[in-house]
């Protein structure tokens, strides 16, 4: 399974990275923000993509809504990583993200979120 990381820090990129590779997710790539992982998508798409919420050039929510707009890459899971502001969940639901999970997290959090949406496909 592929899954496509995107954050603007590149700290918190590898901190997912490593964790899902702790958790056996071996094939992992990385964008540093919505345009980025757009253009990656459409070169090699994902198995699932876990996005921060907050980035500079194309937002958590621009790029979910671009990729639900995109008839061959609308159906990709994504998980959003937020800092827990009630509005932006809500706002993140409505884009079409699966789930989210709220900074800080723990790699058991990821996990159990990951587990949810796979189980869901």
């Amino acid at each position: 399974m592929r899954v496509l990381v995107v954050d603007d820090s590149s700290t918190m990129r590898r901190i997912i990275i490593n964790t899902l590779r702790k958790l056996g997710y071996e094939d992992t790539c990385e964008a540093g923000d919505g345009r980025e992982a757009l253009k990656s998508l459409t070169a090699m798409p994902a198995d699932m993509v876990v996005t921060d919420w907050n980035m500079p050039e194309m937002t958590g929510p621009e790029f979910v809504e671009a990729l639900r707009a995109m008839p061959d890459l609308a159906k990709i899971p994504v998980l959003t990583v937020t800092q827990a502001a009630k509005e932006d969940v809500i706002v993140a639901m409505r884009a079409g993200v699966n789930d989210y999970l709220i900074k800080p997290f723990t790699p058991d959090a990821l996990k159990d979120k990951l587990l949810t949406l796979l189980a869901k496909e």
